[in-house]
């Protein structure tokens, strides 16, 4: 009987040290950002999750985590053109987004700056000071051309890797590019990959054929990644669409939920999201994302 109950003990703990064992099961959990609105373009702050249907590919999921964005950690990329068209423009362009800087800096949060000509230049990498990221745009020059896919693709694919704060690009630019070396394509792919959200501020306003290409580049990059796109027409409107892209900031939702098709395929997902009893409320999100393929 003694040799019986040696191995009964032994079998005893080695099954207890096998359940104590933690079976690791990788889960891929997606976030959204959601920014909804009413008639009079305020944002709604109020919604309960319950409002909240996610859908992927037409597949309604399941929301695994909902929270109000005011308390997250942001990490903002700060791309501003400096090519030679927006010379007489580049002035009271640093001037606002210095003062954009300091407004929405919060301990928690981090900004990087980068500016494109005929290349990209990361002048400041991501701090919470304020004052040494200013001193970086006072440096700011005009001259040459325009690298706006390159800096959009290497910010969203280099800088924008930390998944577990809410990731934003702000760019100032009148959106032609003439100097990249990476497609529109290129570019959104590596944004939908990050899961950034892209604000365009066009520089300019009713120019030439070319500069109306470059508005509707910086539209396209807004909506396909839930954001908005503004063309303001003095320094004060500029001015004013920067306190609007911080007021945003601090009033979006965060969906997330573990996709229901776990095939690791690279193919892009759409996502929509759906409010119920939305009468006289408009909403923006991503339009989806690239499935991991390893």
């Amino acid at each position: 009987m003694r040799p019986f109950r040696a191995l009964l003990w032994i079998g005893l703990w080695m099954l207890c040290a096998f359940q104590q064992t933690p079976i690791r099961v990788e889960v891929e959990a997606v976030n959204v950002l959601v920014t909804v609105t009413d008639r009079k373009n305020r944002f709604v702050t109020n919604l309960q999750k319950e409002r909240f249907h996610i859908y992927e590919d037409g597949r309604r999921q399941f929301i695994t985590n909902f929270r109000h964005e005011t308390s997250l950690p942001l990490r903002i990329g700060l791309l501003i053109d400096t090519s030679s068209s927006v010379r007489l423009k580049l002035e009271f362009e640093k001037r606002a987004a210095t003062r954009f800087v300091h407004s929405i800096l919060r301990p928690q949060d981090q900004v990087l700056l980068v500016e494109f000509d005929s290349g990209v230049s990361l002048l400041h990498d991501f701090t919470s000071n304020p004052r040494s990221i200013a001193r970086a745009i006072r440096g700011l020059r005009a001259g040459g051309g325009t690298a706006l896919m390159d800096a959009l693709l290497s910010v969203s694919t280099e800088k924008m890797t930390d998944y577990e704060t809410r990731q934003a690009v702000v760019i100032l630019s009148d959106g032609v590019d003439r100097d990249s070396e990476h497609t529109l394509e290129d570019a959104l792919r590596g944004i939908h990959r990050s899961g950034v959200t892209v604000y365009s501020i066009g520089t300019s306003r009713f120019g030439a054929d070319q500069q109306k290409k470059g508005e509707k580049v910086l539209r396209e990059l807004s909506r396909e990644t839930g954001g908005r796109a503004f063309f303001p027409y003095t320094a004060d409107g500029l001015q004013q669409t920067f306190d609007l892209i911080d007021e945003e900031l601090r009033s979006q939702y965060s969906l997330t939920y573990v996709p229901r098709n776990r095939d690791r395929d690279g193919k892009f997902r759409e996502i929509e999201v759906k409010l119920l009893r939305n009468k006289g409320l408009n909403i923006r999100h991503r339009n989806g994302y690239y499935a991991p393929t390893v």
